[in-house]
């Protein structure tokens, strides 16, 4: 049961193949480059790779507009190439997770391509269609600004078209039974390739109802079910990663009230509240979106993050906390999108402050969920805002101080390598940090350690440790007779902190996981740790013996 748990206790590592690593010199990353990379991404420490959309695709939205679901796209090899490199990736003991993009495909998808063009095509009802263009046509565009309209007319099809995201990106009629049916055999094929399970793309569309009368789409939690069961009748450990950036009263929904939908999803929540705390210092927020996110099922578990493709969506908040977040971490218009996000990968946002870039990784780490890292965070890539929308923060893997950071022996990459300032492939990349021991790099290997010798984060309940201070996060984990107690300050200056790290209000022994400041509690059983700015600690709560014992080697 609890190898099929696995995701429990996982660290995620998310990769786009066609910027991680390019083997032919084309200067597009391929599966050939990535299963080469693969010694490094088991070194690093992780547990399980989430790839970007790799399929064939225009291109136009970075591969999330699928024009074949049961191919490779031919710039990043080869079917064969893929089940190599799930080969490659299985005999290291990692995971390999796939997006699952059906909320809509392409608009040169054959399907599509055969709808438009006969009313009578057997695809004609696999898309969402309407004869004039809906009143609300104008409303629930996921791309504000850029995007104009959900609805666009097509002069073949001689209708108009549902498109909750581009209008190159046609909806599918996903309450479709004929749809859920191909849906079903997407994610058994790539099953049999190799694929441990799927980051589902846009869940709230995929799932919600779609035509020109509706409103305010219903979503069928059935729909969900319907894949769950399939997802593991064929593969039993395989699990499905859900994007659903929803309300907390709606979390169960998503999960299953005996946990029979979504395995895990992504805690969105959470992870914006966690920026404003990095921005105002103020937990208080923060504390509130844990325990509103708290209750989910026993095998549920939520996926948490510091950025990712996207833009980091500020959405949830109030408007005078996303001023605040903007204020901090994207002032200039150029580094905000949509009207709702930032841009920017996290070392340019938090202004390379080491300190403050460590902060806000160990507390990814301990948040309660599963770790999700993006590739080149580890060695504190920046972003290039001189290109458009999200391809700011999609540059290619910075390597080495070779031409074009190592990443292609071309002259041409997929997208330029950063270069020059501060976080050019110059001095940025994974040559110089392995060899310092003192590395983004390195530090990032050991976090990652520390944090899998930590089952009880993945796997315990958590509870909030009083500390009476606005800037200081402490949480503890229990779990198996075990505990783990974790401490965040988010405030610049030093604190010192008193608590009692017992259940019962006794003061036990912390013994620290990152260092030798081991800490006892006074005879009135509080503890006094002193926190420097932007410090973090990370105790397992033991017995003092075990100190002793320590202090006499």
């Amino acid at each position: 049961m609890i190898d099929d748990l696995w995701y429990k206790n996982a660290v995620i590592y998310c990769l786009n193949v066609g910027t991680f690593m390019d083997s032919d010199g084309d200067g597009i990353g391929d599966f050939r480059g990535l299963t080469r990379r693969l010694d490094y991404i088991q070194g690093l420490g992780v547990t399980a790779i989430w790839l970007m959309p790799f399929q064939p695709s225009p291109g136009r939205d970075d591969g999330y507009d699928v024009s074949d679901y049961y191919g490779v796209d031919p710039r990043y090899g080869t079917l064969g190439d893929f089940v190599e490199f799930t080969h490659g990736a299985r005999s290291r003991g990692i995971r390999v997770l796939i997006d699952l993009v059906v909320n809509h495909t392409s608009e040169v998808h054959p399907w599509f391509q055969s709808a438009r063009r006969d009313p009578a095509s057997p695809y004609r009802d696999w898309y969402v269609w309407s004869k004039t263009k809906p009143a609300s046509a104008n409303e629930g565009m996921v791309f504000p600004g850029v995007q104009t309209t959900t609805w666009t007319y097509d002069k073949t099809a001689r209708a108009y078209y549902f498109h909750r995201f581009y209008d190159f990106q046609p909806d599918l009629a996903t309450a479709n039974p004929e749809v859920q049916a191909e849906i079903l055999k997407i994610v058994g094929f790539w099953i049999q390739l190799g694929v441990a399970g799927f980051r589902m793309d846009a869940v709230p569309f995929v799932i919600g109802s779609k035509g020109p009368e509706v409103t305010t789409p219903v979503e069928d939690f059935g729909m969900l079910r319907t894949f769950r069961e399939f997802l593991q009748w064929r593969r039993g450990d395989a699990i499905l990663l859900a994007e659903a950036n929803i309300l907390p009263e709606d979390d169960l929904a998503y999960f299953g009230d005996d946990g029979d939908r979504s395995h895990m999803m992504f805690n969105f929540q959470v992870n914006q509240n966690l920026f404003y705390a990095l921005a105002s210092a103020e937990t208080g927020p923060l504390v509130e979106a844990l325990e509103a996110t708290k209750p989910r099922p026993a095998s549920g578990q939520w996926g948490m993050f510091l950025r990712n493709h996207d833009e980091l969506d500020l959405g949830r908040l109030t408007p005078e906390q996303r001023d605040a977040v903007f204020a901090a971490f994207g002032p200039d218009p150029d580094m905000q999108l949509y009207e709702r996000g930032i841009r920017r990968r996290l070392a340019p946002m938090l202004d390379g402050d080491r300190r403050r870039i460590e902060l806000a990784y160990s507390l990814m780490f301990t948040l309660p969920g599963t770790p999700v890292l993006r590739y080149g965070d580890e060695i504190g890539m920046g972003d290039d805002l001189s290109l458009p929308e999200r391809n700011c923060a999609r540059t290619p893997m910075q390597w080495s101080t070779e031409p074009q950071g190592g990443f292609t022996k071309g002259d041409k990459p997929v997208l330029p390598v950063i270069s020059g300032g501060v976080y050019g492939f110059e001095h940025v990349n994974v040559a110089q940090q392995r060899r310092h021991d003192l590395s983004m790099l390195n530090w990032m290997e050991r976090i990652i350690r520390a944090r899998k010798e930590a089952p009880e984060i993945g796997w315990g309940d958590f509870a909030v440790v009083a500390t009476h201070d606005p800037a200081v996060l402490a949480l503890r984990y229990d779990w198996r007779g075990n505990s783990v107690l974790v401490m965040h300050n988010l405030d610049a200056r030093p604190r010192e902190v008193a608590f009692r790290s017992g259940r019962d209000g006794a003061g036990e022994c912390l013994v620290n996981l990152l260092a030798d400041d081991h800490s006892e509690a006074a005879d009135d059983g509080r503890h006094r740790i002193v926190l420097e700015g932007y410090g973090y600690r990370w105790f397992r709560v033991g017995g003092l013996d075990y100190i002793l014992r320590r202090r006499e080697v």
